[in-house]
Order: C-alpha cells, then sequence, then structure tokens
C-alpha cells in the first residue's frame, strides 16, 4: 500500500457507500490514493472450506472493485483489494501507514443507526491512525465541526485536526469541555445528600473555561478567520459531546495512545460518543 493513503473498509452493508464517498472525497481534497479493503473472516479450517473461501475471497475483491468502479471520474486513483483474515486485524494493520482509515457503522436496523458494535470500537482502539467512522445517516445539510476538548495532549491534537477541518471547509467550529464535581454518595455526604458549596462548582466551571481558552488561544492564532463557539458545562463529556453534534459534520475526538494490550482499550468518552454515533466521528490518536 501507498504511505499516506486513505483507507477505507468495503462492505456489503447499506452504510459502505457513504464511507467510500467520504473517503474519496477526503482523498480528492488532500490529493491522496484512496486504497478500498473488503475483508472475508470467519474460516475455521473446515474440509471443503477452501472452495468457500475462494468464492468469497471473489466476492470481496468484486465489492472492493464495483466500489472503485462506481468513484470513477472523482479524478482520483483508487486501488481495490479483497483479503482474507480477522477484519479487525487486516485493518488495523492497514492503518499503519495511512493517513485516515475510514469505517462504518457494524450494527445495521433502523433502531441501530448509527451505532458502533465490538469490532467497530476494537478497530478504532488499536489503529495506528487517525479513525474516521461514519455512520448511516445522511449529514449532507448539516455544517460544523465539534471537538471535545479536556486539556490532555491528544485534545491538543484533536483540536488541531478539527481546526483545520473547519478552516478548510469554512465551517463554524464548536469546542466542547465538560467539568464533574467529585462523586459523592450519600454514605460520604456532610450537610445533606447532594450538596457541593456553590464556590466549588463556580471554581470547576471558570477552571474548565480558562483551559479551553488556553488551548484555543493558538488555534485563534493559526487560524484568524475561524469562527470558534465554546460549550463548557457539567455533565458527562461523551454524552455532551454527542449532544452538541447532532446537527454537525464532523465531531473529533481524541483516544489516548497506549502500548501493549492496552491498545485495545477505548478512553470513557471515546467509547461513549462512538457507542452513538450523531454524526461521521474522527477519533484522533
Amino acid at each position: 500500500m501507498v504511505a499516506d493513503a486513505i483507507v477505507a473498509g468495503v462492505t456489503n452493508r447499506p452504510v459502505s457507500q457513504r464511507v467510500t464517498d467520504w473517503a474519496a472525497d477526503r482523498a480528492v481534497a488532500e490529493s491522496r490514493e484512496l486504497v478500498l479493503v473488503s475483508v472475508v473472516g470467519g474460516s475455521v479450517g473446515a474440509v471443503g472450506e477452501d472452495e468457500v473461501l475462494q468464492r468469497a475471497l471473489a466476492g470481496a475483491q468484486a465489492l472492493a472493485t464495483g466500489e472503485a468502479e462506481r468513484l470513477t471520474g472523482k479524478g482520483l486513483t483508487v486501488s481495490a483489494s479483497g483479503s482474507h483474515g480477522i477484519p479487525t486485524e487486516v485493518l488495523i494493520e492497514q492503518s499503519r501507514d495511512a493517513a485516515l482509515l475510514v469505517i462504518g457503522s457494524d450494527i445495521g436496523g433502523a433502531a441501530h443507526q448509527g451505532r458502533r458494535g465490538p469490532h467497530g470500537r476494537r478497530i478504532v482502539a488499536g489503529a495506528y491512525s487517525t479513525v474516521v467512522v461514519v455512520p448511516d445517516i445522511d449529514v449532507s445539510d448539516r455544517s460544523g465541526v465539534v471537538v471535545g476538548l479536556d486539556g490532555s495532549d491528544v485534545s491538543r491534537r484533536a483540536l488541531a485536526f478539527a481546526a483545520a477541518e473547519a478552516a478548510k471547509s469554512g465551517e463554524t467550529l464548536v469546542a466542547v469541555s465538560v467539568w464533574m464535581p467529585v462523586p459523592m454518595s450519600n454514605d460520604y455526604m456532610i450537610g445533606g445528600a447532594g450538596y457541593y458549596p456553590d464556590l466549588y462548582l463556580t471554581d470547576l466551571q471558570e477552571q474548565t473555561e480558562r483551559m479551553q481558552g488556553e488551548l484555543l488561544e493558538s488555534t485563534r492564532a493559526e487560524h484568524p478567520g475561524l469562527r470558534i463557539e465554546t460549550h463548557v458545562a457539567e455533565g458527562d463529556p461523551g454524552y455532551e459531546i454527542n449532544e452538541v453534534a447532532r446537527t454537525a459534520r464532523l465531531a473529533v475526538v481524541g483516544t489516548h495512545g497506549r502500548t501493549g494490550l492496552a491498545r485495545l482499550l477505548l478512553g470513557s468518552v471515546s467509547e461513549h460518543v462512538l457507542g452513538e454515533l450523531v454524526t461521521v466521528t474522527a477519533v484522533v490518536r
């Protein structure tokens, strides 16, 4: 695979065309090669399986090739391949040298529209590159880029990605930061259940606003014409990000880089955001 290409996972699910269209548009915008990958999994070495596997591989290749042909005319270089293996592992490995990995929702049906299943979460958690997750939702009439900021290094990288995206498209960047008081049960409360001093809550709000403002200073300097809105509130970070992103074209969150087996675990915020996708979402490492 060509280094710094955009890789898109191709399946037979309805969302797959949204995935390849998003990836193709990005590849054109950034003058990158688009690599379409369809993966056949599930082999167990049973008698007679080789013939079944070969037919499945031919079908996967035809599926990827058909998508590549559908994109003819967009003015990009596309390669298509069908491969055999554990789909999560194949796509994670494909992300090693990729500029972006683009995948879609892997649970179908209207009741689950936009949700990520366990395979998708494992891909996002284990990927080496930024992963863009495309739900089966039409976002063509939406505008705005939402980014979650918590002051960490990875949220700075998420901010850089989101700001560049918003600046290129001329859209508004919405920065979301959330604070939570120390959780207290009735067993530990003095002065009544649910009691927090007003000064404590006010200071948490002010600290979070200050953190967010400091992060945005460099963004304002780098993108002087960029419209930036801020949202700072008490609550659950994943929930707040999704609520703000319901009308946005793109949401961006960070996931903390790890090594070893811990790479296969997502942080609680990105886990929540991906648990119920409300828009196209980029997860930055």
